[in-house]
């Protein structure tokens, strides 16, 4: 029995509203995505055209089932492919899904289209039956004398979205891409809501349904399959107006607006200051929450996916004081972006991104459903009390440039990206969505701040970073702590404190700390701040006004190698926070 391709003729001719919402979706856009394509060349270039069953049994399944795909020994030419193979996910692969089998799968979990499709039948006197599986009941003249109707209670669970959004490596089935597993361990499942109750729904019922758990009423179903790629929907509406499809290319307008609109719903952000015990501004911590969706931020292909943290922060002069997650010009992100998402690795351990490679991932920082994560940016200002403002946007695009321009290389034969879309090249940078958008001032001066933070998070570039850079790194700071010991040793106030010491290895120990301290890479290793000097506290009398003096001698030093004022104040600062522990208080 024949698959049906989509059109006026066949789906749409009693479905008018059902085909105009598939339309431009990303299930139409599944065996045109470019991406896709270029990922789908590059995987057979790397291990042969078994790979492509894995990939096109659900980018363009009734394709596969009907053999309409290339051959081992066959060109694979685009422009020659069936219409119904580039309609990608039809209406006919959904509706003809019998049953799964995604328990006898090797890995016994849903996985690379595990479905058994059933387009129809013969009857006893030899004619073709088309057979139509749906979520709800038969009735008389369901089918319109074109198909029959069979009610299929899997239409209505997320078991029927999970082979397709639960893919495994060909060969070692390792789950790269987990949506459905995501969804599977969150709360959505103990509330009842399904795939179907987010994805098949226009933008306020899927807020409504992700903010009460409340499942929508059958008419406020449609075949959107709305998700995050809004950049599959920008292309679409500019084939659409190459075509001269006006409403086509309205279509996919109203597509894209979705899909923005979903993206910038599903997150929220807080910020908020930590203060020290002495009640400065030590770090600021922002907090990512994934307010509405139904599994994890990112998801599907998470070593693809682009999900970051953009921080700009400005003391009360204007003065940017840290900067973060900006997107170069060649459309890279700054080295030290804080990304939410995964890093793959192959057999060997190695970093690894195309999925034919990914066995494992040696990295997985996504964000569960109504779960968060924590980020800390540290941040050094001088002891004077100011404002200081901080301006966070969230932001995602489905890959970074530099895969997409590989994958744009590898286009297949027939699939011209001027042709189709009018484009030259791509566009650099990316396009981005701003997820989250927000400004938060606060004092640089506060109550000390009682929360256990987490320093795994502190890993972006910094205000301590750029003052260590700034100060002139290794080579000065080592040349200030000779220039301070200079003082102090000729200073009678505070130089007994040393006598019987090994100076060379005290020079050495504090360089090592002072590196530490300001920021560097160099690992401090000496004793506890308060046992090391516990004996000059109770034996020499060690106090604040001998701590004063210190710190004196230390600000001169600066001084004397040229330092900038507003550095030296943040330097002595940092000595300052040390106070505590050298007096054992």
């Amino acid at each position: 029995m024949p698959f049906e391709t989509p059109s006026i003729f066949t789906c749409a001719g009693c479905h008018p509203q059902q085909y105009e919402d598939w339309q431009g979706s990303m299930h139409a856009q599944a065996f045109r995505d470019p991406i896709y394509l270029g990922e789908l060349m590059l995987g057979v270039k790397a291990v042969g055209k078994e790979i492509t069953k894995q990939c096109e049994g659900c980018h363009t399944a009734a394709a596969v089932v009907t053999k309409q795909m290339p051959g081992e020994n066959e060109e694979f030419d685009f422009s020659k492919l069936s219409d119904l193979a580039k309609a990608g996910v039809s209406c006919d692969v959904c509706h003809s899904i019998k049953r799964h089998t995604h328990w006898e799968t090797p890995s016994r979990e849903p996985e690379n289209g595990s479905y058994v499709l059933s387009p129809g039948y013969k009857n006893a006197k030899g004619e073709n039956v088309r057979t139509k599986y749906g979520p709800f009941p038969n009735y008389e003249g369901c089918g319109g004398g074109f198909h029959e109707c069979v009610e299929s209670p899997l239409h209505l669970r997320a078991e029927l979205c999970a082979g397709c959004h639960h893919v495994f490596h060909y060969k070692e089935h390792f789950p790269f891409e987990h949506t459905y597993n995501e969804w599977k361990k969150s709360i959505y499942v103990g509330k009842g809501i399904q795939c179907q109750d987010c994805h098949m729904v226009d933008i306020p019922t899927f807020k409504r349904t992700a903010d009460t758990f409340q499942k929508p009423q059958r008419h406020e179903y449609r075949h959107f399959f709305n998700g995050a790629n809004f950049t599959m929907y920008f292309l679409e509406k500019l084939r659409a107006e190459k075509m001269g499809d006006k409403k086509l290319a309205e279509n996919a307008q109203q597509k894209y607006d979705m899909a923005v609109a979903r993206l910038q719903l599903a997150a929220e952000v807080d910020i908020d200051p930590i203060y020290n015990e002495e009640g400065y501004l030590s770090k600021v911590k922002v907090r990512v929450h994934n307010k509405r969706a139904g599994h994890a931020l990112p998801t599907s292909l998470t070593n693809l996916r682009q999900l970051w943290l953009e921080v700009v922060a400005k003391d009360e002069t204007g003065k940017v004081v840290l900067r973060s997650g900006f997107v170069k010009e060649d459309g890279e992100l700054d080295e030290n972006t804080y990304i939410f998402n995964s890093d793959g690795m192959d057999h060997a351990m190695n970093f690894a991104i195309d999925p034919w490679e990914v066995v494992s991932f040696s990295r997985h920082d996504v964000i569960p459903p109504k779960g968060y994560k924590d980020v800390y940016y540290t941040t050094l200002s001088d002891l004077k009390k100011h404002d200081i403002t901080f301006h966070v946007k969230l932001r995602y695009r489905a890959a970074p440039q530099w895969v997409a321009e590989k994958l744009f290389k590898n286009l297949p034969k027939g699939f011209d990206l001027k042709e189709i879309y009018g484009l030259d090249k791509v566009p650099r940078p990316l396009p981005a969505v701003d997820m989250v958008d927000k400004t938060v001032t606060f004092s640089t001066q506060g109550a000390p701040t009682k929360t256990r933070v987490q320093e795994r998070g502190d890993t972006v570039k910094t205000a301590a970073d750029a003052f260590y850079e700034e100060l002139g790194g290794e080579e000065a700071v080592n040349k200030a702590v000779d220039r301070f010991y200079d003082k102090v040793m000729a200073d009678p106030a505070v130089n007994y404190f040393f006598e019987g010491i090994d100076m060379d290895t005290q020079r050495r120990m504090q360089k090592a700390f002072m590196n530490f301290a300001f920021g560097g890479s160099l690992p401090y290793k000496g004793r506890d701040l308060t046992a090391a000097h516990a004996r000059l506290v109770k034996e020499k009398g060690l106090n604040d006004t001998h701590f004063n003096i210190i710190i004196k001698h230390f600000g001169d030093a600066l001084r004397e190698l040229g330092v900038k004022e507003e550095m030296i104040a943040v330097a002595v600062r940092v000595a300052e926070s040390a106070r505590k522990d050298v007096l054992g208080k």
